[in-house]
């Protein structure tokens, strides 16, 4: 039984839309079992919490819009409320990362600053947005991942220059992951993209149809300021609700964003 339909059966006995025919399950279609949107917050979540749960990360241009559209996607394909979201903006995919001298042994990664601190195109990073989902979602999220991309492939954003705004994927184990081939079947599928497997510091991706893949084990994420979460993008409808942008406050306080380090605004 699939994981969909294991979920439109809770649905339906909870709506007591359930009958029974020689073993067999027969869901009774009425209106109250089309409005699962206004469960799925309440059925999505037990479903999934037994799942192991995998740290991936998308990157296509600027991280703030990607953050919002992976927040949407948790929302709709998992029912997560505001505060579970775990969207992250940050950079990945660098082979270096700079020190933190007041927080010995702590490895950090910054946006472009004054200071100079630990520039994250210095050190060869992409921006890029993390979430921790259910195994099982991952070519879902691909998916959606997949549709930031414009109909030629590439990123929408091309005014952004440089190595910071190439493409990336970040899954466990990279090319060995199980999820390899798949998610590298949807995005050569959905936009024409070639998935490459990536060494650290790789160059931008902008008019070349290509996707760096990067093992999450030997190229993690690491946050970004906390000013850069819930972030507005910067085209036309992406001024996101202030409930949305109000949500960097809320989850720096509940520990989800964390103070970097980083030159920031908190």
């Amino acid at each position: 039984m699939t994981k969909a339909r294991e979920i439109l059966i809770l649905m339906s006995i909870v709506y007591g839309q359930i009958d029974a025919l020689n073993g067999d399950h027969v869901l009774k279609a009425t209106r109250r079992t089309l409005i699962g949107g206004l469960v799925a917050q309440h059925l999505l979540a037990p479903v999934f919490a037994a799942e192991e749960e995998l740290d991936v990360y998308f990157g296509v241009g600027c991280f703030w819009h990607v953050q919002h559209e992976m927040a949407m996607a948790e929302k709709n394909i998992l029912g997560r409320s505001d505060m579970e979201l775990t969207a992250t903006a940050g950079y990945a995919g660098g082979l270096s990362t700079g020190k933190d001298p007041s927080r010995p042994g702590k490895s950090l990664v910054c946006y472009h600053n004054l200071q100079r601190i630990a520039d994250y195109g210095s050190l060869g990073h992409a921006e890029a947005v993390r979430v921790k989902v259910p195994a099982s979602t991952v070519p879902e999220f691909t998916k959606e991942y997949a549709k930031l991309f414009d109909k030629q492939g590439d990123r929408p954003d091309k005014g952004d220059r440089g190595l910071e705004y190439r493409s990336v994927i970040g899954l466990p184990g990279g090319q060995s992951s199980p999820f390899y081939n798949q998610v590298k079947e949807i995005l050569q599928d959905a936009k024409g993209l070639n998935l490459m497997t990536g060494k650290g510091n790789d160059p931008d991706t902008l008019g070349k149809k290509n996707v760096w893949l990067y093992d999450t084990n030997s190229f993690p994420l690491y946050q970004a300021e906390v000013y850069h979460q819930m972030h507005d993008g910067f085209f036309p409808g992406e001024n996101y609700p202030s409930e949305y942008n109000a949500l960097n406050k809320k989850l720096f306080e509940a520990g989800r964003f964390v103070d970097t380090g980083c030159p920031d605004i908190i």
